[in-house]
């Protein structure tokens, strides 16, 4: 039996001799186009044509070099800074990577975790939201300056009284919110405090001990 494919019926191309072969197409092959297809960081490389990510770097460093920069003097713990920033730096980013205190910490930066609360002019917020530009001549308050020495803010202490921690990593920005929560009045009931503690959270689950070190602070209990 034989295995060879059956002649070609296609017609030759008209205008070729009959029996004669066709020109050698212009199109590449499969296999030659796989060949001289590349894919070079991300930029696909095929039939010379380059687009390489240089051109993106190069602009994104542009517009770094073109940030717009301010100066902001404000006091912090107590004491006057003047630095200048990107207008884009949250106050939480000023707080951590130019002033370096790494006590309020950098959780969801979204403003849903709570984890960056400071006190600014006595009030509580979220750090990470707060445009740190905007806050020329402000007084802001961390977790860094609770303590009067080796004394503790008695909300500090109620913390250990009552082991409301666990892994430790929201503490700083439950006991800003938790001094800013008693300055406002909100602790007439535990449920009272629960509400306006409610912005943040705790992943170990340390809510019952934390409404009870706010009492004992805000109460004497």
């Amino acid at each position: 039996m034989s295995i060879e494919p059956p002649a070609s019926t296609v017609a030759p191309p008209e205008g070729s001799p009959e029996g004669s072969p066709s020109a050698p197409s212009s199109d590449p092959s499969r296999r030659t186009f796989i060949a001289t297809t590349t894919v070079v960081g991300g930029a696909v490389v095929a039939g010379g044509l380059i687009s390489g990510p240089n051109v993106f770097g190069a602009e994104t460093a542009n517009a770094a070099e073109a940030a717009p920069r301010s100066r902001v003097s404000l006091t912090v713990n107590g004491e006057r800074r003047t630095v200048t920033v990107d207008n884009r730096t949250s106050l939480l980013d000023l707080l951590r990577e130019h002033l370096g205190l790494t006590g309020s910490k950098k959780g969801c930066n979204a403003g849903a975790c709570g984890a960056c609360t400071v006190l600014v002019d006595g009030r509580r917020v979220n750090s990470c939201l707060t445009l740190a530009i905007r806050l020329e001549g402000a007084e802001v308050t961390t977790i860094e300056g609770l303590a009067k020495g080796d004394r503790l803010h008695p909300l500090q202490q109620a913390f250990i009284d009552q082991d409301a921690f666990q892994c430790g990593f929201c503490t700083s920005g439950q006991i800003m919110s938790g001094v800013g929560c008693i300055k406002e009045g909100h602790t007439d009931s535990p449920e009272e405090i629960r509400e306006f503690m409610s912005g943040n959270l705790c992943r170990c689950g340390c809510y019952v001990k934390i409404v009870r070190a706010v009492e004992q602070t805000a109460h004497g209990k």
